[in-house]
């Protein structure tokens, strides 16, 4: 309950005070109270509504305690008059899709604005962000600091923008909704308690974003990549739980309600006539999500969007992904030839060293390639990165069967 509503009531707190950091103080304080509370007097009524009350008092505490200060005074007037009719019988409107777009304003340093909108809408910590996007943690929380800080001193309304204020704001929006899912999705089994539910959450922002803009491209093949992704879901682990990779994956349990409706997003989204990053990265799944029918992957078209989208964003994943499926499209030693050579050519990028799937790609590549000690030590360097253990385990099953084909002993191969 905790991390499900914590975006919706600092959204409520922080458009009516324009004070995300104080909107987030005050709401820690009522989860510590009810922490303390509900134990020994039970669950209210109107959860919700109890933890909006009481980080309602704070901040008019706070603001009274901050009344010399020259914003002291009209942020006491704001929330008291904001908050003078809430209590618990009434419904908290769901403000969300207004924080993000919030966070996403010009005003805001743009390398900043995604991970704002994940610290804001799910309260996920600065060290979590910064591990997705690559920034050192103190780097991250100092920067989400400073744009808090931004948000209230310019005044920065709480609204959906304009049509014509759009483009530079939905880019912003639809990362951090991306990246929402794609912390969802790395925990499929629901493990940790905060990436639990993340990916219903961003399928309903996602879906809010259409619904706002039923048209717009980007958004149709955000959510349709999500949907075709969610599809899978029962797909990726056995019946004892183990990781099953997308190309073993059983595709008649894979959920056709759902690929029916991201097929007709992107069918929806490519009559624009103007391909983005999320459209291409729908497509790619689509072309995955069609083996239910055909039997097999096609993976020259992959390939092909691959390069597209390399074009587009001359993303490092992108580049593993693209040497992967062209090692694929061939399944020969020229192929995983190919694709060696074009992870070869990625080994300068820093992140690189501590990518996993980078490390995997590498070992499946060079196992094909007939380099089994060279393939044996990218195992291992993929497996000590793994954090999840049912894919750590499959990892250590591909890499169990390569020393035995091989006759390898079990320690380092060098």
């Amino acid at each position: 309950m905790a991390r499900s509503s914590y975006g919706k009531l600092v959204a409520y707190l922080a458009a009516r005070t324009r004070d995300v950091a104080g909107a987030e103080d005050a709401l820690s304080e009522a989860f510590a109270a009810a922490l303390a509370d509900w134990p020994v007097s039970g669950i209210p009524r109107a959860p919700e509504a109890w933890l909006l009350t009481v980080a309602r008092r704070r901040l008019i505490d706070a603001a009274r305690r901050r009344r010399t200060t020259d914003e002291a005074a009209p942020t006491l007037a704001l929330v008291a008059s904001e908050f003078a009719d809430a209590d618990d019988g009434h419904e908290i409107p769901d403000e969300r899709l207004r924080l993000m777009f919030a966070c996403a304003h010009p005003a805001i340093d743009p390398a900043i604005r995604a991970p704002l909108i994940l610290q804001t809408v799910l309260g996920l910590d600065a060290a979590t962000i910064a591990s997705a996007f690559l920034i050192a943690p103190s780097t991250m929380g100092q920067r989400l600091v400073r744009a808090k800080r931004r948000i209230r001193r310019a005044g920065i309304p709480f609204r959906v923008p304009e049509r014509e204020e759009l483009a530079e704001r939905l880019g912003a929006v639809l990362e951090a909704l991306y990246a929402i899912y794609a912390e969802g999705w790395s925990d499929p089994a629901g493990a940790h308690s905060r990436s639990r539910g993340l990916t219903a959450e961003a399928i309903w922002l996602a879906r809010l974003v259409v619904a706002l803009l039923p048209t717009e491209p980007e958004a149709l093949g955000l959510l349709a990549l999500m949907l075709h992704a969610e599809a899978r879901r029962e797909a990726r682990r056995g019946v004892n739980g183990e990781f099953v990779p997308l190309d073993a994956q059983d595709a008649e349990r894979w959920n056709t309600a759902l690929i029916d409706e991201a097929e007709e997003l992107l069918m929806k989204a490519s009559r624009a006539g103007t391909p983005g990053r999320f459209q291409l990265e729908a497509a790619v799944q689509s072309v995955h999500a069609a083996r239910r029918l055909t039997r097999r992957t096609d993976w020259f078209a992959i390939v092909a969007l691959y390069d597209a989208l390399f074009s587009m964003t001359g993303s490092v994943v992108v580049a593993i992904n693209r040497a992967v499926a062209d090692a694929a499209a061939t399944g020969d030693l020229d192929g995983a030839l190919r694709g060696l050579a074009a992870l070869d050519r990625l080994s300068a990028e820093s992140e690189i060293a501590h990518y996993q799937p980078y490390w995997a790609a590498r070992a499946a590549l060079l196992a094909r390639a007939d380099a089994p000690a060279e393939a044996a030590d990218a195992y291992r360097c993929a497996i000590g990165l793994e954090t999840d253990p049912a894919v750590r385990a499959h990892l250590q099953s591909e890499l169990a069967r390569l020393l035995d084909r091989a006759g390898l002993s079990p320690t380092r191969a060098h």
